[in-house]
């Protein structure tokens, strides 16, 4: 089935007002595409990110209008959607709305429900690993051990630099029978990896709530349940009975894989979540933050043993004094 992508240019101030009037009219599924509320977004959750994608800041760039998709044979509803996008105009003739200029395209045709899983082929990852989506569990690996997640759940297929640097650690540093803490475990891809490579149990953290379950499927269909893999929720900065339980107990390998302020932030208690022959493996740090992060896990006391760099980006192992 073909369909028509309809682009309708409005204004910061008035793409609010124009998605309710379309949504009034009968048209859902809206998509709204805004400069402004990309930004507020990212200012609300700083704490979160450190680095955004150029080509994504410049696409954006004054950027205010809503997308709407329709039939191709759905000719009166183009022709009512025209009408009522004409009389938005004509109650607002100081355009407070913007243009509201419409444009329609022909998308090509094409199996939509199955066309995503080609942007997720098995990826290999260091010298023992394979990523797999859920819908080639079964393909040859040629002997790599196989990982495997459910990208249609989001948070983390193993494509990052920063997450790769991390699994290609754990293959050289992670001892068989170990345990495994993933702080900031989001589709818990690292904790896979961690079991896959033998550890005996892994912990996934995660501030997000919908990242427990997820973690927890993933992990189930590489075969891993409780006890071997238990997932909370929580902020480590703020949620202090969640730190104090997992400070209960030493661990073997340590991951953090998040960004820079936050590991920052953490690095004061990094040291007693771990023992003396015990590994920290840090990453998500871009080059720029690279001595602020080191500077804060050796006044934290801890020595940095080896530090790994792909693309923009750095991952930090570290042991205790």
């Amino acid at each position: 089935m073909a369909w028509l992508e309809i682009t309708i240019k409005t204004s910061p101030e008035g793409i609010d007002e124009v998605a309710a009037a379309l949504t009034a009219g009968g048209y859902s599924d809206l998509l709204l595409e805004d400069q402004s509320a990309y930004e507020a977004f990212l200012e609300d959750n700083r704490a979160y990110w450190d680095y955004i994608d150029e080509s994504m800041q410049k696409a954006i760039q004054g950027l205010s209008q809503i997308k709407l998709y329709l039939e191709e044979e759905a000719e009166a509803e183009l022709s009512r959607l025209r009408v009522l996008v004409e009389d938005l105009k004509k109650s607002h003739p100081a355009q407070k709305l913007g243009s509201l200029d419409v444009q329609v395209d022909l998308l090509p045709e094409t199996d939509w429900e199955e066309g995503w899983k080609d942007n997720y082929p098995p990826q290999p990852i260091g010298k023992r690993l394979m990523v797999l989506p859920l819908w080639k569990a079964e393909e040859d690996t040629g002997g790599r051990l196989r990982v495997i997640l459910d990208p249609g759940l989001t948070f983390g297929t193993g494509e990052h630099p920063s997450t790769q640097m991390v699994m290609e650690a754990m293959e050289e540093l992670l001892i068989p029978g170990g345990s495994c803490l993933d702080l900031g475990s989001g589709s818990g891809i690292l904790s896979i990896t961690a079991l896959r490579l033998g550890a005996s149990s892994a912990i996934g953290v995660d501030i997000d709530p919908k990242a427990e379950d997820i973690a927890r499927k993933n992990c189930s269909y590489n075969g891993f349940s409780s006890p071997e893999f238990t997932a909370y929720t929580g902020n480590v900065l703020t949620d202090k009975p969640l730190m104090d339980r997992l400070c209960s107990k030493r661990y073997d390998i340590v991951l953090v894989n998040i960004v820079a302020d936050v590991i920052i932030s953490l690095a004061p208690v990094l040291p007693g979540l771990l023992d003396p022959g015990s590994t920290l493996i840090c990453s998500g740090i871009l080059d720029t933050r690279y001595d602020e992060v080191v500077a804060a896990l050796q006044g934290a006391g801890l020595t940095v043993t080896g530090t790994r760099s792909k693309e923009d980006w750095r991952c930090v192992t570290a042991r205790k004094r």
